[in-house]
């Protein structure tokens, strides 16, 4: 057992988060941590990192344990270097486990580290702002590895997956489900809303939730077997207050009679009388919380029936001479749902400027219909608010009224449809969670109707019972969807035709996810195999020429010998490093960068091999 969590209880300001929490972490645990927005995940998270204490109970640990801990946002200086950056994170923290106060020796696990997350020469010497999103949260993976010596015994991670690409998803799935370097897997737990990172990620699963008993619900084995269980102990639940329900009836009525009428011998039964209500109110409560654990979204439309709402034919765009998409053919009518895929960078949020008219194609035409389409947009570069700006005037900037459907409807009632509570409506919106601010847009596009919605990565932050009301808003929404998301579950869901750019200017439309994720691996089949044709091919560099051995050691060989079974390491790590690298699909969609790698694989090689035959010459000398 690596920690154990025992009656542990938080509160934020006035609102209590969770109390009497426990559970245990063990060795290859991956614990998928999940809950309603404002449960207190994150805080969870920080507790069992030790940046905050609990209120109550207390966080043990067998021993002293290594703990990499990734936090939901990532800061960084953005001018540092990211190998500068994970050097730092090695070096500078002291007293951590396994963690270096050399500077050499620090920036040598920064290069280990960097190289085990698939960062090349070129990635390692950008500075941290100039990275993309899902390079961004690998270099805080990596930060924190380092600042726990490279390999961690517990990796806590908050919403890893927002602002990853698929690639980016499915390589974090690997990444935390294989074993560390030493060969012992670390064990994980990490707060995520991807119900399919879940799925083929945890082998436990626990909801904190005020719709349980002790406030959480943890369940052996993947999402999948924690949906069925919880229903089975939602169902028992609700069936439980039916029967304390008719208890209860039964002991007011008794109750009602007074003194006389209830006859002697009482006072036993008026006690079990009064517990009955006690637990039939925390019941109804418990089952209320399960019932509305979603916020309620239902997206308006303007009601138009027209067959077509947007055709490109033959649509190609490009920036700073680099084609985009080239050829893209698509047609949106009602009901249609077209999912867009590709890697960050790719062009999605371009392709959808152009289908929208926002920009226009470099070739091809699109069509819309006369009149022009409604068009209402979620986009993933969401509007920030002032930090001071109050709940409410974020919901209703102009007046306490919400006009929506052709209604008004005052600004208490709206926010309690988003799960806001009355309380926080005078709070201002920094002290709100990004589940909270991301229920807030939604609000915001709700009120507009709409012919053709698009959704750019709406499933950032949002919670599990939020995402699934709003797929389900998504397939009543009488009007055509276009759909930028990262989250197999919904694209699997909603999208009648997947298009996929592939980065370099091509795309596809696939009839579903299960073809285009198909196409895709078997891309990466093929690069992989010609990556390994070419690094065959590469011819290796050639090992120095074997020393002639010498009488006696001088004090330089003396000192050579004494650290060169620790080269050795360093060296064989490069080789395995490079090796790892090779099998990454961005560089084997990247010639040079493949042919880049092929050759540090050689000269890592011969230098193995130089240092063992060096250690062999001085072992030599020494007998």
């Amino acid at each position: 057992m690596l920690l154990s969590v025992r009656d542990v209880a938080k509160s934020h300001a006035l609102r209590t988060l969770f109390q009497r929490l426990s559970f245990a972490i063990d060795e290859g645990d991956r614990l998928g941590l999940i809950g309603p927005n404002g449960a207190g995940k994150s805080t969870l998270l920080k507790l069992l990192a030790g940046e905050e204490p609990p209120d109550e109970g207390e966080i043990v640990a067998s021993g002293r344990v290594r703990v990499a801990y990734v936090p939901q946002q990532d800061v960084f200086t953005e001018e540092t270097l990211a190998r500068d950056v994970v050097a730092d994170a090695a070096f500078s923290v002291v007293g951590g486990v396994g963690v270096t106060h050399d500077r050499h020796e620090a920036e040598v696990l920064a290069e280990m580290t960097l190289s085990r997350l698939s960062f090349d020469e070129a990635l390692a010497a950008t500075s941290a702002g100039a990275l993309s999103g899902g390079w961004r949260k690998r270099l805080a993976i990596a930060r924190a590895l380092a600042a726990a010596g490279g390999e961690p015994e517990l990796l806590l991670l908050d919403e890893p997956t927002n602002h990853l690409d698929l690639g980016g998803i499915r390589w974090l799935e690997e990444f935390v489900r294989r074993p560390a370097a030493t060969g012992r897997p670390f064990a994980a737990v990490f707060v995520t809303h991807d119900r399919v990172f879940l799925e083929n990620v945890a082998t436990r699963v626990m909801e904190i939730s005020p719709a349980y008993p002790q406030g959480a619900f943890i369940v052996e084995g993947n999402y999948s077997e924690f949906v069925r269980r919880r229903e089975e102990f939602l169902a028992g639940q609700a069936r439980a207050e039916q029967a304390i329900a008719g208890q209860v009836r039964r002991d007011l009525a008794w109750l009602a009679r007074g003194p006389q009428g209830r006859g002697t011998k009482a006072k036993g039964r008026i006690g079990a009388s009064y517990a009955r209500i006690d637990e039939l109110a925390d019941l109804r409560a418990r089952n209320s919380a399960a019932a509305g654990a979603g916020a309620r979204v239902e997206f308006d439309a303007t009601g138009r029936r027209t067959r077509k709402l947007i055709a490109a034919k033959g649509v190609s765009k490009g920036f700073g001479g680099r084609v985009l998409f080239r050829d893209v053919d698509v047609a949106l009518g009602v009901g249609d749902c077209l999912g867009l895929l590709g890697t960050n960078g790719s062009g999605k949020t371009t392709l959808i400027r152009v289908l929208t008219g926002e920009l226009a194609p470099d070739a091809g035409i699109v069509e819309r219909s006369d009149p022009p389409p409604r068009v209402v947009v979620f986009s993933q570069y969401r509007r920030e608010f002032p930090p001071t700006t109050s709940l409410r005037e974020a919901l209703c900037p102009v007046s306490d009224q919400v006009r929506y459907r052709g209604q008004a409807m005052h600004v208490t009632a709206w926010s309690r449809r988003f799960l806001f509570r009355d309380e926080q409506l005078d709070q201002p919106v920094s002290s709100l969670s990004g589940g909270e601010l991301a229920r807030i847009h939604i609000a915001r596009v709700m009120v507009e109707a709409a012919d053709v919605l698009v959704l750019d990565e709406p499933t950032n932050d949002l919670d599990i019972p939020t995402l699934e009301t709003l797929e389900e808003a998504m397939e009543d929404f009488p009007g055509a969807v276009i759909l930028v998301t990262h989250d197999r579950a919904m694209l699997g869901r909603l999208a009648t035709r997947v298009l996929a750019l592939d980065g370099e200017g091509g795309a596809r439309v696939f009839a579903s996810l299960d073809q285009a994720l198909a196409e895709s691996d078997r891309r990466e089949r093929e690069r992989a195999a010609e990556a390994k044709r070419q690094c065959a091919a590469a011819p290796a560099a050639p090992a120095p020429a074997r020393q002639a051995p010498r009488k006696k050691l001088s004090y330089m060989e003396q000192r050579e010998y004494d650290g060169i079974e620790a080269r050795i390491g360093e060296a064989e790590a490069k080789v395995a490093a490079a090796e790892a690298r090779l099998s990454d699909p961005t560089v084997m969609a990247d010639r040079a960068a493949m042919t880049r790698v092929c050759g540090e694989l050689g000269a890592a090689q011969a230098e193995v091999a130089a240092l063992y035959a060096r250690w062999a010459e001085l072992e030599a000398r020494l007998a």
